[in-house]
């Protein structure tokens, strides 16, 4: 009997499956596409069905939580959460070297914008690992972020002495060398900003600006990129991680890019398309009905004057700013894809 017992424990043992795993995800802005598309159905649904049961989620907003934007990190890092995703621009504070992922007006087009995160990745994945205690589990965009107006404007050159909301750090340094003045006003305020002249103009995503209503406290669209793509990273805090065995990191590496990030990148430059004609009225409007903001052309002088004020004041501030050799890292990745060397 004495050496049966010990048998019938064993087999006990492995017949008992292993408990699931519990993940609290926290994802951005619950009112917009990204969120609503591809965050909400990847952790609610794919991601269960694709683990067969062995990963539960939770998943709720940081906005839903009314997390303070800059805390977004620090408390996923402290593991307050386990997986949370928010724009990175929120994060500079902490973190001024993360700016070099999302510079504005260097990437036109979504397989453009794509091929510098990828270049910056390696360098990011050090910045979460080193200042948020976090493993970098994909990056996906919102689409570029353009100019919304309360105010006549007919070229880029109008923005000079207008009060103008920035969607980042860096795209305020590039309106204030054109001549704006950088209002900090966050998302949720812009619309009641717009219309009560706080600001005159505010820099957000198309696609955002229309689920907002932006349109509606908003006359002129000037659809430059003066924001970037705002680049919304998804991390997991380090320590859940490393808890993790094998297999688990793997599944969830696997599909958080099959099911999440390239899904978002895939109809990134559609939805730019689309969601300029949702708001202007030019063109189909597959989100439901066309606004009737006036649409300001970009004139090659525009671009030409913000990519140079970009490279010879913006990204020189970046660079002394973020300190180390982060200026050199970026050169030698993202700057080599778009073909810009700060100096």
């Amino acid at each position: 009997m004495k050496n049966v017992l010990p048998l019938i424990v064993a087999g006990a043992a492995l017949s008992t499956p292993a408990l699931a795993e519990d993940l609290s995800v926290v994802g951005s802005w619950s009112s917009l596409p990204l969120h609503k598309q591809y965050e909400a159905p990847f952790w609610s649904t794919a991601l269960p069905e694709a683990s067969e049961g062995k990963i539960n989620v939770e998943l709720t907003t940081h906005n839903q939580m009314s997390l303070g934007l800059g805390d977004i990190y620090p408390l996923l890092g402290q593991g307050v959460y386990d997986v949370a995703m928010t724009v990175a621009d929120y994060a500079v504070s902490d973190a001024p070297e993360l700016e070099g992922l999302d510079v504005p007006l260097l990437a036109l087009s979504a397989d453009e914008a794509r091929a510098m995160v990828d270049a910056a990745r390696p360098m990011v994945a050090d910045i979460y690992r080193d200042r948020f205690n976090s493993h970098v589990l994909a990056i996906a965009p919102y689409p570029p972020q353009v100019v919304f107006c309360n105010h006549e404007i007919t070229n880029l050159a109008d923005l000079e002495g207008l009060k103008v909301r920035a969607s980042g750090r860096m795209t305020a340094k590039l309106l204030e060398a054109l001549g704006a003045e950088g209002v900090n006003v966050s998302f949720s305020e812009v619309p009641g900003a717009l219309q009560n002249g706080v600001v005159d103009c505010a820099v957000t995503g198309a696609g955002s600006g229309y689920s907002a209503g932006w349109w509606e406290v908003s006359t002129h669209l000037l659809p430059i990129p003066l924001g970037g793509w705002d680049s919304v990273v998804t991390a997991i805090n380090m320590d859940k991680w490393n808890s993790l065995d094998a297999d688990t990191q793997a599944l969830i590496a696997t599909q958080v890019t099959k099911g999440f990030e390239d899904p978002a990148w895939a109809s990134a430059q559609d939805a730019l398309v689309n969601d300029i004609a949702c708001l202007t009225g030019n063109g189909d409007c597959p989100a439901g009905e066309a606004r009737s903001m006036k649409l300001v052309e970009v004139s090659d002088a525009d671009f030409d004057r913000a990519r140079e004020i970009l490279t010879s004041e913006v990204l020189p501030d970046w660079a002394s700013r973020a300190g180390g050799d982060w200026a050199a890292r970026w050169n030698d990745s993202v700057g080599k894809v778009v073909g810009v060397t700060i100096n």
